[in-house]
């Protein structure tokens, strides 16, 4: 009853192939398009945009990626970490090589420069699989990490150690160093996020799509009926990891400014993008938001209820968290595989029926 389909009717295969086949799915989704660009700028500060809107948009991105190659590709990947500095460490020497050059460009030659690495390391894929590949992964994460601490050319030879962004601006607007106003900042990185979904899911959804997820349910059928696993595999992993490094150089030049490799992009950063796609849903791009959205928005609520409104100590909280996070996993691991998306799945096809039962 919440969606009225009579007379939502396709009258051509595009209509029939489109994203949001029901008006009423379209329809919110402009809405919130056009919130997020033409409400959500007018209205934030510096609080709201680096304690929520940056972290969720570039980790949507990173999640985006990582559920390209875990969610349809059915490769096992423990290296986003490692892959998000790639990207940072591209932008960063760019920035530096050519400083004249639009933060656009930058961004972008980041991600490729990331999806050149990510395809090398994902060479094992093709011998290796499940448990064996996560080792390899994980290898790339440490190797990636030791890299960049170790070869200075890396750093621009800097005493500390440190990468740190210099003022660029786009169209006459700073979008990087401390002198940025919050709304080009989102704005910025708002425009990537949603050019990112917008292409992974239509690749999804076409040829490319639909031979990642036959190498995910069988590789050895895939094989059998026409699919290139070595095209399929380096394609998952090379897309997977553009969209990851331009997640990582937002990450950099955007939102943290400066940063150092270890602390920035350890093995935490690697199993939270991943527990990301895991509470979100497998598989699906929406996935990839919820997912992002719950892992930023629990810490500041925990913050907000147990800091603020109970007044426990800052360290039990933090404690808190993990149990919190620990726990959803194992529960969506064993009650809904699928995450969120399947959840929001259920509950949409329930409000198409309601109120009557089928």
């Amino acid at each position: 009853m919440f969606y009225r389909e009579a007379g939502d009717f396709n009258t051509s295969y595009a209509q029939d192939q489109q994203t949001f086949p029901i008006k009423f799915d379209r329809y919110r989704y402009y809405l919130v398009l056009f919130v997020a660009i033409f409400v959500i700028p007018f209205m934030v500060n510096d609080y709201w945009v680096n304690s929520l809107f940056l972290p969720f948009l570039i980790y949507a991105i990173a999640a985006i990626g990582l559920n390209i190659l875990v969610g349809y590709c059915g490769q096992v990947s423990l290296g986003t970490g490692g892959f998000m500095a790639v990207g940072a460490y591209a932008c960063y020497k760019l920035m530096t090589a050519m400083p004249d050059v639009s933060m656009f460009i930058h961004i972008l030659l980041a991600g490729v420069i990331t999806a050149a690495v990510g395809a090398l390391f994902g060479l094992p894929s093709l011998r290796i699989k499940g448990f064996y590949l996560a080792v390899a992964t994980l290898a790339a994460q440490f190797f990636l990490v030791w890299l960049f601490n170790r070869v200075p050319w890396f750093y621009n030879y800097s005493a500390s150690g440190q990468i740190s962004a210099p003022e660029r601006d786009t169209f006459g607007i700073l979008i990087t160093g401390p002198n940025t106003d919050a709304w080009a900042t989102y704005m910025f990185c708002l425009i990537f996020t949603v050019g990112s979904a917008l292409v992974a899911r239509n690749l999804t959804r076409g040829s490319v799509g639909r031979k990642w997820m036959a190498i995910r349910d069988m590789d050895i059928a895939a094989e059998i009926i026409g699919v290139n696993p070595l095209r399929a595999k380096l394609t998952a992993f090379a897309v997977s990891s553009f969209f990851i490094g331009i997640s990582g150089a937002l990450f950099f030049s955007i939102y943290l400014g400066a940063v150092e490799v270890g602390e920035a992009f350890g093995i935490q950063k690697s199993f939270l993008v991943l527990f990301m796609i895991i509470i979100g849903g497998l598989g699906s791009i929406f996935g990839s938001f919820a997912g992002a959205a719950f892992l930023v928005l629990l810490p500041v609520l925990l913050k907000i209820v147990g800091v603020d409104w109970l007044g426990w100590p800052t360290d039990i909280v933090a404690h808190l968290q993990l149990v919190i996070v620990g726990g959803l996993i194992i529960i969506f691991l064993i009650a809904e595989p699928h995450g969120l998306a399947q959840l929001w799945r259920v509950a949409k096809e329930k409000l198409r029926l309601w109120p009557f039962p089928h």
